[in-house]
């Protein structure tokens, strides 16, 4: 990279503990941060709404022993909003994979 020391940080399930406001704010200022200083982070979360907010790319695990079953490009553009139809459509499809019926948990009959 002739010169230039690209920074790689890694992130286990940073804003779990967080409330539901809190953790948006922290999603926010991170978003914030990586577009001003452009790091690498690799964030591990169960939080399929969250990568897709924050993530270029969502890696898709199995269950135990995980292994990789699906890496979902994020092309929407920036600043997304978690109501975006698109963005939408792929939660529903990352869920589906995982086995969760989205009609049921978005309380549609």
């Amino acid at each position: 990279m002739h010169g230039e020391e690209r920074q790689v940080e890694a992130r286990h399930e940073s804003f779990g503990a967080l409330d539901a406001l809190t953790r948006l704010r922290m999603r926010a200022e991170l978003l914030r941060i990586l577009s001003r200083e452009r790091h690498t982070v690799l964030l591990v979360t169960h939080d399929v709404e969250e990568a897709l907010h924050l993530a270029d790319r969502v890696l898709v695990l199995s269950a135990r022993p995980a292994r990789l079953q699906r890496v979902v490009p994020v092309e929407l553009p920036r600043p997304r909003s978690t109501t975006d139809p698109a963005l939408l459509a792929l939660k529903a499809s990352i869920l589906c994979e995982l086995g969760v019926d989205t009609a049921e948990t978005e309380g549609r009959p």
